[in-house]
């Protein structure tokens, strides 16, 4: 029998396979768009709206608005209602279980948590690190910048040409400073700015903590308060984990760019390991979800340290 997987397993599972997906789509002809054609190319079919010049000329205007509508908007807007849905009841769901970027952030916080013992350039390190820990983290995200341009200049120019023009040196001077500049631009928000640039730079990301807010009943973290005596010996380890360095325990507001990763739970459940009752944080919809918004939900657990 095979055994069920964990939260974390088939979140690692979805992000990976996302990741992939990702770095390949435009090199096996699934999404891109071709600029020298024009088009975009999807699943090795070429996506002109149902306008090819060979029949143009043919059209006339109500089957040219009906081409239109069906081929481009009304793909356009299933998207869109399809994005607004989700993030109305899950928030950044996308972000926390799928995004690429959130997989790298993830990913470059577990290693200078584990080489440099901090996971931002502004936290105090627990314990001194060696200079070469800081250029060995520079070169990954040297590489992973490098990987990610290359994927990205796929999806817009002939992927076919770009490893033999890279290779024999021939790739247009347009192409190579497409390489430099998105090569520069997403080491600097690798190595520097990640989690930061979630929060305040991504304007999908915004977009889906905007429509979360505004649904009082959507999936959220919720702490049991009435339990909050138990999290004195806690250190704040469900916070510490957090990739977007959130507080967990306040309020929704303040968990404005949740990516509902769920490592909170894992960390929480691991503190909570001994205790018959389990972890102090949930995952809340519908009503309960209501509560987590009310400035009694609000509860310091600082406060109640200082006044024990």
């Amino acid at each position: 029998m095979i055994p069920a997987l964990s939260r974390e397993q088939i979140r690692t599972i979805s992000q990976a396979g996302f990741y992939l997906f990702f770095l390949s789509a435009p090199f096996f002809n699934i999404f891109r768009f071709d600029i020298t054609e024009g088009h975009f190319i999807i699943m090795g079919y070429d996506w002109m709206f149902g306008l090819q010049s060979s029949e143009f000329e043919c059209l006339d205007d109500s089957h040219l608005v009906r081409n239109i509508l069906l081929n481009f908007i009304l793909p356009v807007l299933v998207l869109i209602f399809a994005i607004v849905i989700t993030a109305w009841k899950y928030g950044r769901i996308y972000c926390g279980w799928l995004c690429p970027h959130f997989s790298v952030v993830e990913t470059i916080n577990q290693l200078m948590s584990r080489h440099l013992h901090r996971v931002t350039f502004w936290q105090k390190p627990v314990h001194k690190s060696s200079k070469y820990s800081w250029l060995l983290l520079f070169i990954i995200c040297l590489i992973i910048a490098l990987i990610w341009s290359i994927a990205l200049l796929g999806y817009i120019y002939p992927p076919e040409q770009i490893f033999t023009n890279i290779w024999h040196h021939e790739l247009p001077f347009a192409a190579s400073l497409f390489l430099f500049i998105i090569t520069f631009i997403l080491t600097i928000d690798f190595f520097f700015a990640r989690h930061l640039f979630c929060k305040y730079g991504c304007s999908f990301g915004i977009l889906q903590s905007v429509v979360w807010m505004a649904n009082n009943k959507a999936m959220v973290i919720g702490f049991d308060k009435s339990r909050a005596h138990e999290c004195q010996s806690c250190d704040s380890k469900c916070e510490q984990s957090c990739p977007m360095r959130l507080p967990v325990r306040s309020i929704k507001r303040a968990k404005f760019s949740c990516t509902q990763c769920g490592v909170c739970l894992t960390a929480c459940d691991e503190q909570q390991q001994n205790n018959s009752q389990g972890r102090l944080i949930h995952w809340l919809n519908d009503s309960a979800a209501m509560e987590v918004d009310r400035p009694a939900a609000a509860f310091s657990v600082k406060r109640l340290k200082k006044s024990k």
